[in-house]
């Protein structure tokens, strides 16, 4: 049993965790951007730790900012909650070269499940039913369009490392596969720092 964890992470599912924490008599500690300094994640926690500007990929992304939060707060453990590093296998492996434990799959399990367009493939060559579809990344709205029309509207456009709802689009026609591809890469960038669409 832990003393104190870190979530990575913000919002519902870190409020989620230092509940759970809290029932379990753990001590808990926040990290926060500039644009959640006043969360109620930040507020429930024992501990807050600022870790930069208002952008995902300059603040919940950086896996040095989280483990120099863990250093400063004593904290043992680290959740990731979804989405942001929950999927980046180099995660558990640069917790564990810092001495902290990860709370979670091992970096093996999420490189074999965090890329969708991966796992997709894996569970294919394992004959796993999957949902219909373009098997691999698609380059541009170009593509995009092209492989719906061969699907067949509507359409899922989705992040190859997506989590949490982020980076999803459904399109009904051209005009939504072209828009929803530029929305949902722009959204996979920001969030995850992966723009990869299939």
């Amino acid at each position: 049993m832990f003393n104190k964890i870190l979530i990575a992470n913000r919002g519902e599912i870190a409020c989620r965790v230092i509940k759970t924490a809290r029932r379990m008599g753990i001590k808990t500690v926040a990290v926060y951007s500039d644009a959640d300094r006043e969360a109620l994640h930040v507020e429930m926690a024992d501990e807050a730790v600022h870790i930069g500007p208002p952008a995902a990929a300059q603040s919940y992304l950086l896996m040095d900012r989280i483990i120099d939060a863990c250093k400063q707060t004593g904290a043992e453990a680290v959740h990731p909650g979804y989405g942001f590093l929950s999927e980046r296998e180099a995660f558990p492996v640069e917790l564990a070269k810092a001495g902290i434990v990860f709370i979670g799959p091992n970096a093996k399990a999420i490189a074999a499940m965090g890329d969708k367009i991966e796992s997709k493939k894996a569970a294919a060559a394992a004959k796993v039913s999957t949902v219909p579809g373009h098997l691999g990344e698609i380059a541009d709205p170009t593509e995009a369009v092209k492989i719906a029309e061969q699907i067949g509207y509507p359409v899922m456009i989705k992040a190859s490392a997506g989590g949490g709802g982020k980076g999803m689009r459904i399109a009904y026609n051209r005009r939504e596969t072209e828009e929803g591809f530029v929305l949902a890469r722009s959204e996979a960038k920001s969030s995850f720092g992966d723009d990869r669409i299939f």
